[in-house]
């Protein structure tokens, strides 16, 4: 492909300190611990960098992938080598906003965004201490635990659009927030860089206990000590993924090296060299199997590659405000090398 080789060589030329790892295998990189390379893996240390990538990717009639933890991911076993992706890893930032409000980039852990409000004795983040996903992950698929999810938290995101190479800040009551989805997995071209958190006071001792309390059930319940992508299918309307799996008597049942867990049949984990092929015929035999034992259609929750990852030259218009002030606007439009915010 031509022209990503061109934009990978420009990029490296533009951004000389940019962590660029080209032909990068995927298994080093996701929870499933499974997939060959892509071509190149940037991992930007600012939103400015990050900006200026995407800029010159769309230069050259290119779309970027854009990967958080890589904990909801399935990576295809022959890789992906026409594929430029853009981990948020290093978007790290975290401070408060008064007393109530936390700031995370989409780097941070969902882990380390519920302990931090603990620190700080504030509640309504618990749930996610034990999800292993990241701030940008789980702002777009909403993600939940435990009768919690984020959108019960989140006051406002900003976010890079890509068709437009503009930085946008939506409120909570735009973000279209549903079970496991939102606005921005619903609108391709969508980068989380951050979000607000609103927060109510708590008992630091109190939120811990409860942390420690949900963690341990997770741990009793959940395969934690296998590879996995968490929850493996989303939960049908009227009931449960894992408890049509277990009651189509799949519990355990194996393909390759993909079994559905013995301990919760909601996953399916990697007990050891599984290739994404093995995965992925073991998921469509469950769902064969439950439709003709329940009639139900069990639809994938995990992310599987390669998708439609293309992007069109002109995307829609987002009928947003643009953001005009403040540091991580100015540096973002300045990275870009477009002001017009144009696609």
């Amino acid at each position: 492909m031509k022209n990503l080789e061109i934009a990978v060589s420009e990029i490296k030329q533009t951004l000389p300190g940019l962590e660029l790892m080209e032909n990068e295998p995927m298994r080093e990189h996701c929870s499933f611990r499974i997939g060959g390379p892509v071509r190149a893996l940037a991992v930007p240390s600012d939103t400015g960098s990050l900006a200026k990538i995407c800029y010159l990717l769309k230069k050259h009639h290119l779309a970027p992938y854009i990967l958080g933890n890589g904990t909801n991911i399935l990576f295809p076993d022959e890789g992906l080598k026409d594929l430029f992706i853009i981990s948020t890893a290093k978007l790290g930032k975290i401070f408060m906003m008064g007393d109530d409000a936390i700031y995370a980039e989409a780097g941070v852990s969902l882990a380390k965004l519920a302990g931090f409000a603990q620190q700080n004795g504030l509640t309504g983040l618990e749930f996610a201490s034990g999800i292993p996903g990241s701030v940008g992950g789980g702002v777009i698929m909403n993600a939940g635990a435990y009768d919690g999810e984020l959108k019960d938290a989140v006051e406002s995101v900003v976010f890079y659009y890509l068709p437009e190479q503009r930085l946008y800040e939506m409120p909570h009551d735009n973000c279209a927030f549903g079970y496991r989805s939102s606005f921005f997995q619903k609108t391709p071209g969508c980068v989380i860089l951050s979000a607000v958190f609103r927060l109510k006071k708590g008992s630091g001792e109190e939120i811990a206990a409860k942390m420690r309390e949900l963690n341990q059930r997770r741990r009793e319940k959940q395969p934690l000590d296998l590879p996995s992508a968490g929850s493996a299918f989303r939960r049908p309307e009227g009931g449960y993924a894992a408890a049509l799996i277990d009651q189509a008597g799949l519990k355990g049942c194996s393909i390759g090296g993909a079994q559905v867990s013995e301990k919760h049949a909601g996953f399916v984990v990697n007990t050891g060299g599984a290739t994404s092929h093995d995965v992925y015929d073991l998921m469509m035999h469950i769902r064969k199997t439950v439709y003709e034992n329940s009639g139900t259609v069990l639809e994938p929750e995990m992310i599987i590659l390669p998708p439609d990852y293309a992007l069109q030259d002109n995307g829609p218009q987002i009928p947003l405000h643009h953001i005009s002030g403040g540091p991580e606007a100015e540096t973002a439009a300045a990275g870009s090398g477009d002001d017009t915010g144009k696609g």
